[in-house]
């Protein structure tokens, strides 16, 4: 999951594929804390008379596209797809499956230059994971809100899962993966904020943050500097704001699991996010595992699918507490 691909007909929650970020090649991050404004007194100031001015009704797109994902997750639904219980009986997997898992969605990519699946290093963060909620003008507080409470609910779970510092952060400064909520009619916000973040994303990636096909639910981008690709230090992701909350919290899931490292999909895995059926909306148990495999101290990033293997094997026995 590291180069853009074809779109295809109807691809759940779609994704602009993980990438080396080569922007942050001479790029200053910015990690020190924003100061804070000390307060002179516990009454609050007075306000400015006037109110705020009413957010602008969502445009004949936006609206286009609210229907349009709605009915795509009504019918997902009605075909007993999204679902949200984690697995289980009927969804059996071994410490084999687990390792089989691991090594196709961490190491491989879904599309080369040629179209066809290749294999490149393991990629994870080596520093402490910083998501801070963005969000575009046409968001209202009231979903900015419910959008804030999911982002710093699964970060908390990643951090447990994982073992690796997963926080949320509302400073600019400290994020170093900012997930934008956007719509339809906030592309020149996305695109600003994006440039902002990846100084050197070239004008067609650019792009496809700002005014995604309909057929990408959702993307994200992560990487590392050029010299040092596979250990990430920056990650973005767009959170269509047109999406119904069973979606919207989805395309949580599945963008911030892939820019911690599982970048790629693999039809095998089930009960899985990372696959292409849309059976399953959340991450699930299987999930959990890849994850924890993942961000085990044993494994290093930039390590190969051959490399990484018998170690991999090793640590899914341990976590299925199966025999060797």
């Amino acid at each position: 999951m590291s180069k853009a691909h074809p779109i295809r007909p109807r691809p759940p929650r779609r994704r602009l594929i993980p990438a080396v970020l080569a922007t942050l090649a001479g790029t200053a991050l910015l990690m020190g804390c924003d100061p804070l404004a000390q307060r002179t007194s516990l009454v609050p100031p007075t306000r400015p008379a006037g109110h705020a001015p009413a957010p602008k009704p969502p445009s004949a797109e936006s609206q286009r596209l609210a229907r349009y994902y709605g009915a795509l997750q009504q019918d997902l639904l009605t075909r007993g797809l999204l679902r949200t219980d984690g697995g289980g009986p009927e969804t059996p997997y071994d410490a084999d499956d687990l390792r089989r898992n691991f090594e196709q969605i961490a190491f491989y990519d879904e599309y080369g230059s040629n179209n066809l699946r290749t294999s490149g290093a393991l990629g994870r963060w080596q520093g402490p994971v910083r998501l801070r909620a963005d969000f575009g003008p046409s968001v209202s507080a009231e979903q900015q809100q419910k959008d804030r409470a999911t982002l710093e609910a699964y970060a908390a779970r990643l951090a447990r899962i994982t073992g690796h510092p997963i926080s949320t952060t509302t400073s600019r400064a400290r994020a170093n993966f900012n997930v934008i909520f956007a719509g339809a009619d906030d592309s020149a916000y996305v695109a600003g904020r994006v440039r902002d973040i990846l100084p050197s994303i070239s004008d067609a990636d650019l792009q496809v943050f700002a005014n995604p096909p309909q057929s990408y639910y959702c993307l994200v981008r992560a990487g590392g500097l050029q010299a040092d690709p596979s250990s990430y230090m920056r990650g973005v992701a767009l959170i269509r704001a047109e999406h119904p909350d069973l979606a919207r919290r989805s395309c949580i899931h599945e963008e911030i699991a892939q820019g911690l490292g599982l970048r790629n999909d693999s039809p095998q895995a089930r009960p899985s996010i990372f696959n292409d059926d849309d059976e399953f909306a959340l991450l699930t148990s299987q999930d959990e595992k890849l994850l924890q495999i993942l961000y085990d101290p044993r494994l290093r990033p930039g390590m190969s699918a051959d490399e990484a293997r018998p170690i991999v094997q090793a640590i899914a026995y341990d976590i299925m507490g199966e025999p060797r």
